[in-house]
């Protein structure tokens, strides 16, 4: 339904996004949007070839063993595509760009497979105070000891604070300044304005037009309810999962099945050709007894009469 010969996620037919989308929709009920679904479905495809990317073409053996150790459960021309894609220029240069770009990366968040959501309800919960972007950031980018988890990640942290306060000065003798909306706009002087199409610690589910939608104010999922949205979004892929896995099962049973047929098989190939050996063998022996015979029969016969 979603293989992995294809390039990137941008490359995969809207067809199949469909019908995959369609078969989520069959299996489960979910109140979040199609661009969602499909979102996370491209980044459980993205994660899940990269997978198979390590744990079967990095092996150090040549490229026609990788050609021919396909994975359990995957078609095999599929297969010879992606690594055939993987092992040439461009599958090589890809790797390397995404590589570097990781490289480059000055820091990660620490919230783990957690959702930026569920980090914010337990914290609103924990505290009992509503929990604002910069307060996520920080929470977020620390390490257990609460120190920042890098340098970069301490010298953003201190720019927002100082910009915080050069706001909060400035809202104490200006009423004009919507308080409600500090955080966001001390973040875009610091880090800069949003990635389209994204917004800076919220997820890949909330984009700027919900976010910052009617100017300044906000209109993020609440807390409960995105993290309600999470945890369907988790069984939805669980169960995915353990279909998967079922259906890989079932093929390597009939696999197995096959192999110990083909070996029955060619068990009685080889011992029907040995009985053939042994018969033709005896049929020789016989021959040559009976040649024998008649040689000494003849040779007695040209011995002249005594």
């Amino acid at each position: 339904m979603l293989p992995i010969n294809y390039e990137s996620w941008h490359h995969m037919p809207d067809s199949n996004k469909n019908q995959a989308l369609d078969n989520i929709k069959e299996r489960f009920a979910l109140e979040l949007s199609d661009d969602y679904i499909k979102k996370a479905l491209g980044k459980k495809w993205r994660d899940h070839k990269s997978s198979l990317k390590k744990l079967y073409f990095k092996k150090d053996i040549s490229l026609e063993e990788k050609l021919r150790d396909v994975p359990p459960g995957m078609l095999r021309y599929q297969w010879e595509d992606a690594v055939r894609f993987w092992n040439s220029k461009k599958g090589e240069d890809r790797e390397r760009v995404g590589t570097s770009s990781r490289q480059k990366q000055k820091f990660t968040h620490t919230a783990g497979s957690r959702s930026f959501a569920s980090v914010v309800e337990a914290e609103e919960i924990s505290s009992g105070q509503k929990v604002g972007r910069l307060q996520l950031f920080k929470i977020t980018h620390k390490k257990k000891d609460r120190s920042p988890m890098t340098s970069e990640a301490g010298e953003i942290m201190e720019k927002l604070k100082e910009k915080k306060a050069e706001y909060e000065v400035i809202a104490s003798t200006d009423s004009s300044v919507n308080l409600e909306n500090i955080d966001n706009r001390i973040i875009n002087k610091v880090l800069g304005s949003e990635r389209y199409g994204r917004v800076r610690f919220q997820g890949s589910s909330v984009t700027p037009t919900q976010y910052f939608r009617s100017g300044s104010q906000q209109c993020m999922p609440s807390g409960s309810q995105a993290q309600a949205e999470v945890q369907r979004l988790r069984d939805q892929i669980a169960q995915m999962q353990a279909n998967t896995i079922e259906q890989i099962a079932k093929v390597q049973r009939k696999h197995e099945e096959l192999q110990q047929q083909l070996r029955a098989e060619a068990a009685e190939r080889e011992a029907a050709a040995s009985a053939r050996e042994a018969e033709q063998s005896k049929k020789y022996d016989e021959f040559q007894l009976q040649l024998q015979q008649m040689m000494q029969m003849f040779q007695q016969s040209q011995k002249p009469p005594s």
